[in-house]
């Protein structure tokens, strides 16, 4: 019986630690508290679509699907600077926060992303500014 507790007690600490995550995730009012920081830099992972019809004033856009992705983060995100991610839902912005952390960038999450971001009442811009990193630099 002790021989089969401690092996649950060990399987149970092997899948926490690797479900463990190696960035921050935070709501709305965290993350709104982050982006008032000048800095943090701001990073919209969706596509240029999805930007275009709002966003969070102030981000860059480089879009977490495309297969260069990682490459463009590291030659325009500081990495000495706190990534604030996000997305339309926090799915591809966890995924990219976890990307990027994997690479040593410090990623804080949107737990939620615009969806959860505009249900606070928060606003966001709709301006095409140059901040489109998707395209060829």
């Amino acid at each position: 019986m002790k021989k089969i507790l401690t092996f649950l007690l060990a399987a149970l600490g092997l899948t926490t630690a690797c479900g463990q995550d190696n960035y921050e995730n935070t709501d709305v009012q965290g993350f709104a508290e982050l982006v008032a920081d000048t800095n943090v830099v701001v990073l919209d992972v969706r596509t240029v679509d999805e930007f275009n019809e709002g966003h969070i004033k102030g981000a860059i856009l480089i879009d977490q699907k495309q297969s260069d992705f990682v490459e463009k983060a590291k030659s325009l995100l500081p990495i000495d600077k706190k990534i604030a991610i996000y997305c339309r839902s926090g799915r591809r912005s966890a995924n990219a926060a976890g990307r990027l952390a994997d690479i040593g960038y410090k990623c804080v999450n949107l737990k939620g992303g615009l969806i959860a971001w505009k249900e606070a009442g928060k606003s966001t811009d709709w301006r095409q500014e140059t901040h489109y990193f998707n395209k060829a630099i």
